[in-house]
């Protein structure tokens, strides 16, 4: 499988946002701002290959290496490559997102072993918070916004209110579908209600092109979709599988890795039985089904 460089996109006066095509399993975006005195990165990437391209991306826009790096989420795309730039960046995410990250180790690895991530030290979050913080660089103010439970239980949002840009980390897939499994459907929804108010221009995803507030939109359908579906095949007595194989994608069948309805469906069923928000599932049982829905081929990792 083959595709595209990586390609820098510049939304506003010091805000960089780095685009990894095709944004599937393990292509996520990064970016940074900076003043040109300082630099801050948000997230870094799947393999040590792509983060040391990350970082020459950022020496090639003339601006210093980070001194802190923001990391939307721990899933391992968005943070395997933490080392690249730690000890000289802080590394800071939610305190749900540093305790995820060093539960999970190496937890990509496993999940693809014949993918080669390089030389990858988990470095979880050094600074933590919980609500929200807010960091300046030079004169853009930086706020970290946790959303609640979403994607994963220690979600960040970075929003720059003086650039009316917005990094969603993975609550937004841009022309991808969503993935609930380690996180909330209902979450979900209510962290697009929290973007919604903040008034973003540019919406800078977790995966795919750089896009606008019109991704709340689509993304919300979606997750009403799955949310329907769950109360249908659960009324019907149905597995999660069985309602996934059974479903008609509609508008969504031409989203990447559709074969997380069928996680997105355990998610939802989950919390129909009542199970708490974020509440872990079996996450290998999610795989096995999402191999199914894959045609029987294992979801390979595009890094």
């Amino acid at each position: 499988m083959t595709v595209d460089e990586p390609y820098v996109v510049q939304p506003a006066a010091g805000v960089y946002a780095y685009v990894q095509p095709d944004g599937g399993w393990c292509l996520n975006n990064a970016g940074w701002i900076s003043d040109g005195g300082r630099t801050l990165l948000v997230d870094t990437a799947a393999t040590q290959r792509r983060a040391l391209a990350l970082r020459e991306a950022v020496a090639a826009a003339g601006v210093p290496m980070p001194r802190t790096v923001v990391n939307t989420h721990h899933h391992g795309d968005h943070t395997y490559g933490n080392g690249v730039f730690a000890p000289e960046a802080v590394v800071v995410g939610h305190d749900n997102a540093r305790a995820e990250q060093l539960a999970a180790g190496h937890q990509l690895e496993l999940i693809w072993p014949g993918t080669d991530f390089g030389a990858i030290e988990i470095t979880a979050p050094d600074l933590t918070y919980s609500d929200r913080l807010t960091l300046h660089v030079g004169d853009t103010e930086v706020q970290v916004i946790h959303p609640g439970v979403a994607h994963t239980t220690g979600d960040s949002v970075v929003w720059l209110p003086g650039r009316r840009v917005v990094f969603t980390g993975d609550l937004v897939f841009a022309g991808g579908t969503p993935f609930l499994a380690m996180g909330s459907l209902a979450g979900s929804l209510r962290a697009l209600e929290l973007l919604r108010t903040l008034g973003a221009e540019t919406v800078v995803p977790g995966h795919g092109p750089l896009t606008d507030a019109s991704a709340y939109e689509a993304t919300e359908r979606y997750l009403r979709y799955v949310a329907e579906l769950a109360r249908e095949g659960r009324e019907k007595g149905l597995t999660p599988l069985e309602a996934a194989r059974g479903a008609e994608l509609g508008e969504f069948a031409g989203w990447r890795e559709s074969e997380r309805l069928v996680a997105n469906l355990h998610r939802a069923y989950a919390e129909l039985a009542g199970e708490p928000e974020g509440a872990p599932l079996d996450i290998m049982a999610v795989l096995r089904d999402m191999t199914v829905m894959n045609g029987g081929t294992p979801i390979l990792c595009h890094a």
